[in-house]
């Protein structure tokens, strides 16, 4: 259904703005769909994924300017690097449970936001630093037609990685740790294995579309990496449900494109965006998908 989606968008996409939009939804559901494996299915919260977002980008940026390497090397050799790191960080931060973790995921954005700010002779500081663009088969991808369509392979990718993971012996340890981490290492799993695994998937997934967004614009900023950009990505989340998949991709799509429409609105879009978000929470508690699943199907909330 998703890739019939993919593949029937263009009919409806007007211009190159409509198709910017588009890739933009696409990436964020990418790092929506990977984020909800970790919060909404393992049940381990994540304040500083923007920064793994950031260093994605900037890792590949860094291989493909400075040491010359081919970016079609330099982008998974950056979601490589950033899942090394999200694998050594997260061994003692995902000990920790509830507020704490948040606590720490948070501490590891600012730090990482605030590294690729202070050091300007690797990333250009606050002013960022230009991105090479992907080449594949010899040749640049250009315009957002083609971008589109790469965005777009890459959600459906991970859409169906994510619904196999999920649905395998691994997804039902997650979801049983999410439940309760005590009745799950009774039943033998490993809880600390898992949560590694699912927090490093996270990462490189998160680094894979930084990486995108940086070829894709040619440029790139410490503003990926900020603290904001992280919340809105968990809200992103929480709008179109935990522990659904598709519920992560519908509230990437609604969280992106309701800002491009209420622009008209000027000084009150703001106001209007805030207030929708509280509307839509009091009536889909559970999320977007999960709460019109329900309604479909009969049952009470």
């Amino acid at each position: 259904m998703l890739a019939a989606l993919v593949v029937l968008a263009p009919l409806a996409l007007p211009n190159n703005y409509a198709y910017e939009v588009a890739i933009q939804i696409a990436i964020n559901a990418v790092v929506c769909v990977g984020l909800n494996l970790l919060i909404g299915y393992a049940g381990q919260i994540s304040l500083g994924h923007a920064g793994f977002f950031a260093l994605g980008g900037y890792a590949s940026a860094i291989l493909a300017t400075r040491y010359g390497v081919p970016v079609w090397l330099s982008l998974p050799g950056a979601c490589i690097a950033v899942g090394a790191l999200a694998h050594v960080l997260g061994r003692p931060t995902l000990r920790l449970k509830g507020h704490p973790l948040a606590m720490a995921t948070l501490g590891l954005g600012v730090i990482i936001s605030i590294a690729l700010t202070t050091e300007d002779k690797w990333t250009g500081g606050p002013d960022g630093m230009p991105v090479p663009p992907l080449v594949l088969f010899g040749l640049a991808v250009q315009g957002e037609q083609a971008w589109y369509w790469i965005a777009g392979g890459l959600l459906v990718g991970t859409v169906w990685l994510a619904l196999n993971l999920i649905d395998s012996p691994n997804g039902r340890a997650l979801r049983a740790l999410h439940g309760s981490e005590v009745a799950a290492q009774t039943l033998g799993i490993d809880c600390t294995r898992f949560k590694l695994q699912v927090f490093t998937l996270s990462a490189m997934l998160a680094a894979l579309a930084g990486a995108l967004t940086a070829h894709y614009a040619g440029f790139i900023t410490p503003a990926k990496a900020t603290f904001l950009h992280s919340v809105e990505l968990v809200i992103m989340v929480v709008f179109g449900g935990m522990a659904s998949v598709f519920g992560a991709v519908v509230g990437a799509a609604v969280m992106t494109l309701l800002p491009q429409l209420l622009t008209v609105l000027k000084d009150y879009e703001m106001m209007v965006f805030g207030a929708v978000l509280v509307a839509t929470m009091v009536l889909f508690p559970q999320g977007l998908v999960p709460t019109v699943a329900r309604w479909w199907n009969g049952r009470p909330q």
